[in-house]
């Protein structure tokens, strides 16, 4: 059983632990010449088998339209996706990957496998595989929360 000091404690390493990963991929993305939320947005353009539309980024990365709406710009003028209408409703714009958005995505995984390896060294193989379940029942525990 925890304490609520115990807890505290923890909560606050989990912090310094998310701020060093955050510091270090800025660290790593710098070169690229992406931020860290423009690398997820473009992460999660990737995802989909399809386009996405504006509207489906926004809900997948749990923002408001208006912020995806800027990361697209900054994206598209750096050339790494493109806006397309929707072949069946013309309103509808999508969001294609570029040739230069897939090879910056190629960047961004090299950068990110850098940073966590960075972070994780100090663990053998075995302690990175019970981090990783942990992780995955916090990460997968706090889904079921109400919002």
């Amino acid at each position: 059983m925890s304490t609520p000091d115990a807890d505290g404690m923890l909560a606050e390493q989990l912090l310094r632990l998310t701020r060093r990963i955050h510091r270090i991929q800025k660290q790593q993305l710098e070169p690229i010449g992406i931020t860290p939320a423009q690398a997820r947005l473009l992460r999660t353009v990737a995802f989909y088998d399809r386009p996405p539309r504006m509207a489906d980024l926004a809900e997948r990365l749990e923002v408001v339209p208006r912020a995806v709406t800027s990361l697209v710009d900054g994206l598209e003028a750096s050339g790494w996706v493109r806006r397309a209408p929707d072949p069946t409703n013309r309103r509808v714009i999508r969001i294609e990957l570029t040739d230069s958005g897939t090879a910056t995505l190629r960047s961004l995984r090299t950068a990110r496998r850098s940073a966590a390896e960075s972070v994780l060294a100090p663990l053998t193989a075995e302690q990175r595989e019970v981090l990783g379940g942990l992780l995955s029942t916090l990460v997968d525990g706090g889904a079921r929360l109400p919002r």
